[in-house]
């Protein structure tokens, strides 16, 4: 079977997305019922960190134990990735001890450039321009609780980060529409997004953004590697927190979502995300559910039961 890389969230079809969806609400029914499943018994996970995580290492690491495999943590301060061992060098040789890797780190070219160099799948844990698995796991969310996403409305209140070009991607590969606000200074780069426009709206309010979407959804100002803007953003952020009423414009059955960690009274209210209309702790979960039905597609291929 041929390489598959799962580096942005352009890199599967909508057929591929729909199956791999399947194999998740398969695999996550197993897991409830306490129904044994290994697929990838004996097959070997290296995950590779340049930025922290809480979510990524332990749906990643759990879900790889739970198919049957094992899953090895490396962090580039503890590697010689951290001494300036070359990317491809890495590539070449931690590919040929272990199945898949996943790796979360900072820039999209150094993901680029190792999996140009590896023998066995790469997963994008996360860039500073996509985190393909978080959106995907978000899209299932949706799924779950609302039905087919194509032709809804999807908002987007915050700065343009690789949630949102994430998201973007999706949009065109599921059909639905983003409404998109971002304060001024923190817009869309362009050469990061599709050339067709017809799939998002960008506004200059974000309470405008809000009304009669489906989803809102949000991120903390502050990502990881800009934390030195933290008190600039905090300022140009002001009037972005999406609270009760940004949520009161959204359609009567609109889902509330956050890929966490949250600032309660910063990007979102107390009373939004631990509102009735928020899935964010169903969304943290379906990253388990989402990641071993992707780990069993790219390591063994698509599966009949």
């Amino acid at each position: 079977m041929a390489i598959r890389h799962f580096l942005q969230f352009s890199d599967l079809s909508l057929p591929e997305f729909e199956y791999v969806m399947e194999r998740a609400r398969i695999i996550k029914r197993k897991f409830k019922n306490y129904e044994p499943y290994h697929p990838l018994l004996d097959r070997t996970l290296v995950m590779i960190f340049e930025k922290n995580s809480t979510r990524t290492r332990l749906s990643f690491e759990a879900g790889m134990h739970q198919l049957g495999g094992a899953a090895i943590y490396l962090n580039t301060r503890d590697s010689q990735l951290g001494r300036g061992e070359p990317v491809e060098d890495a590539g070449q040789v931690i590919s040929r001890m272990c199945d898949i890797i996943m790796i979360r780190t900072f820039e999209q070219e150094m993901i680029e450039r190792f999996a140009a160099n590896s023998r066995v799948p790469v997963i994008n844990g996360l860039t500073n321009q996509h985190h393909p698995c978080q959106v995907f796991a978000d899209v299932f969310t949706y799924i779950e609780h609302r039905g087919t996403i194509a032709g809804k409305k999807v908002a987007w209140i915050g700065d343009a980060n690789n949630m949102l070009y994430s998201w973007l991607q999706a949009a065109v590969i599921f059909g639905f529409h983003l409404h998109i606000s971002t304060p001024k200074g923190y817009d869309m780069d362009m050469s990061l997004v599709s050339a067709d426009a017809s799939h998002y709206t960008v506004f200059e309010n974000p309470s405008d953004a809000c009304a009669g979407v489906d989803v809102v959804n949000t991120d903390v100002w502050t990502s990881m590697g800009y934390e030195a803007e933290n008190q600039a953003r905090l300022a140009a952020f002001d009037g972005w927190i999406v609270d009760e009423a940004k949520m009161a414009r959204a359609n009567p059955d609109a889902l509330f979502m956050h890929c966490l960690p949250a600032h309660r009274g910063e990007e979102v209210s107390a009373g939004v995300i631990d509102g009735p209309q928020s899935v964010v702790w169903d969304e943290a979960e379906n990253r388990l559910h989402i990641q071993k039905a992707l780990l069993e597609f790219l390591v063994v291929g698509k599966i009949t039961e």
